[in-house]
């Protein structure tokens, strides 16, 4: 190939045996690479919850005032939901073998659907830049045990950089670990899970028999109680509640993408099991070690990162913070990467697959962000990203009411892929899906306001209060909006007597006009 042909766009088209608005990655998952069974989702969500960020959740709680037996019902409450939620969308990928871009378009229109995807690529762009700011600093931790001088080295960076020069080479070496991962294939990645599941919950737990140990539960964590009552005390903890489901809120919209790899719906069933359990057990090793580490240190450290540094043992620093570098490499990658992969490929699915998708997402979203940048001095704008999980709730309510409620489990996955088929509602949008997420989105609205520029909460009153429930309310009246605007307003151009998709024999007629559907 010649230098001058890397600017030709032909060069950069994928297999022209695909329709020019699908490729191989978007089409139903093929029967031989429906790999992954129930153990590979245990697996999955094991990787998930052993995080940083879900060791902080409760451990945030405690700082609201809730008692640890409070804070642990709400991640419990909160994450039952969730799993709900999960297995409720899950199943519809598992049954259609397609992703959260395609599905999408059964509910919210051909086009419309685009405006669910680029909020899903948006949010998930920025996050994987902060996600790998806290990889960063894993590997500083870990670094540090080996060479602890790097805690002195010169700062070669401005002050307006916010961030130092070992930093920014922790921050490098971070993205050379990440580069890797992002050519293997979602049947593949899910031995990174497994060996995730293997290796950091055992770490964990010893680090929490460290902290019994050394301060037993009666001289630290039975020592917390709340200090909240009444309706503060409700507020508080509805609001704690909402912040468990929304640490995973993106992930109940686009749960397909990894439940199309199932090898049937009921391998998917064991999250409504393994997500409450295992995210409640991290919460209570999060809280125990934290009110531990107030005991021995004087000072309340919520960060894992920041109690490990006082380590005497450099070894155990280590290896400590060796686990929560593999922890959060899996989380990068399952929360991130790997979703802005799958939402790239239905933009443009001509020239971006999956590995492609994920690429551009190691690039631009590991970078052009500037995670550090928002980290030091953007406390609003994160606020605003949390906030933005109003528009997750009706989108994971909508296609829940879609799929299960108003077409009773029927649909036409061929149809999804046709921009002038059963699924183009009025102009390519559905418009029972734009009154609800209007409905659903703008009483939240005051709220969301409020926590950005908090001085204006006092002119607004209550009327902020929903925002503390936000995933719910939105959830909720989503499905109840849309099923009634749908039993009023049936789109019975959508309708089919049973399910349309002829996937199951990967030869089989109806397989292969996904391919050659709009070729001449």
């Amino acid at each position: 190939m010649k230098f001058s042909d890397v600017f030709k766009p032909t060069t950069w088209a994928l297999d022209s045996a695909h329709s020019r608005r699908s490729n191989a990655d978007m089409e139903p998952v093929p029967l031989d690479k429906r790999t992954w069974t129930a153990f590979n989702y245990i697996a999955y969500w094991i990787s998930d919850a052993w995080t940083v960020p879900c060791w902080q959740l409760a451990s945030g709680m405690l700082a609201v005032g809730l008692s640890w037996r409070q804070a642990l019902l709400a991640v419990l409450t909160g994450e039952t939901i969730v799993a709900v939620v999960m297995v409720l969308n899950g199943t519809i990928g598992a049954r259609l073998h397609v992703g959260f871009p395609v599905l999408a378009r059964s509910s919210f229109g051909f086009w419309f659907s685009y405006f669910a995807v680029i909020s899903r690529i948006v949010l998930s762009m920025i996050w994987s830049g902060i996600t790998s700011y806290v990889g960063s600093q894993c590997i500083y931790q870990m670094l540090r045990a080996v060479w602890p001088s790097i805690a002195y080295m010169p700062n070669q960076l401005p002050q307006s950089a916010h961030m130092t020069t070992s930093g920014m080479i922790c921050y490098f070496l971070w993205w050379i670990l990440l580069m890797p991962f992002m050519f293997l294939s979602p049947q593949r990645i899910r031995w990174l899970f497994t060996l995730k599941a293997i290796i950091v919950p055992p770490a964990y737990m010893a680090i929490l028999i460290w902290a019994i140990v050394r301060v037993p539960v009666r001289e630290g964590l039975l020592q917390q109680q709340t200090q909240l009552s009444g309706s503060t005390l409700s507020y508080a903890w509805l609001s704690a509640m909402n912040s468990a489901i929304g640490n995973y809120a993106s992930l109940t919209v686009n749960i397909p993408d990894f439940t199309r790899y199932a090898k049937n719906a009921r391998a998917q069933y064991v999250q409504l099991l393994i997500i409450p359990v295992a995210f409640t057990l991290v919460a209570f090793t999060g809280i125990a070690v934290t009110s531990a580490g107030t005991v021995l240190y004087g000072e309340v450290l919520w960060n894992p990162l920041k109690l490990i540094e006082r380590w005497e043992s450099r070894p155990a620093a280590f290896f400590a913070a060796f686990v929560l570098t593999v922890a959060t490499l899996g989380t990068s990658v399952s929360g991130n990467t790997l979703s802005v992969g799958n939402d790239l490929t239905s933009l443009c699915p001509k020239y971006i697959n999956i590995r492609r998708g994920q690429l551009f997402a190691a690039t631009v979203g590991q970078w052009a962000g500037v995670p550090w940048d928002i980290q030091s001095n953007a406390q609003g704008f994160l606020r605003f990203l949390s906030g933005y999980t109003v528009f997750l709730g009706p989108f994971a309510g909508i296609m829940v009411a879609d799929y299960w409620i108003v077409h009773r489990c029927k649909v036409d996955v061929q149809a999804m892929y046709d921009p002038h088929g059963r699924y183009r509602y009025t102009y390519g949008v559905n418009w029972r899906a734009v009154v609800t997420l209007i409905l659903a989105v703008a009483p939240n609205l005051p709220g969301l306001i409020a926590s950005i520029s908090p001085a204006i909460k006092s002119q607004i009153g209550n009327a902020h209060r929903i925002f503390d429930i936000a995933w719910l309310f939105g959830f909720f009246t989503a499905v109840v909006v849309y099923s009634v605007l749908s039993l009023l307003f049936p789109p019975s151009e959508t309708f089919v007597p049973e399910e349309c998709s002829d996937v199951d024999d990967p030869g089989a007629e109806g397989n292969r006009s996904f391919v050659d559907s709009e070729k001449p």
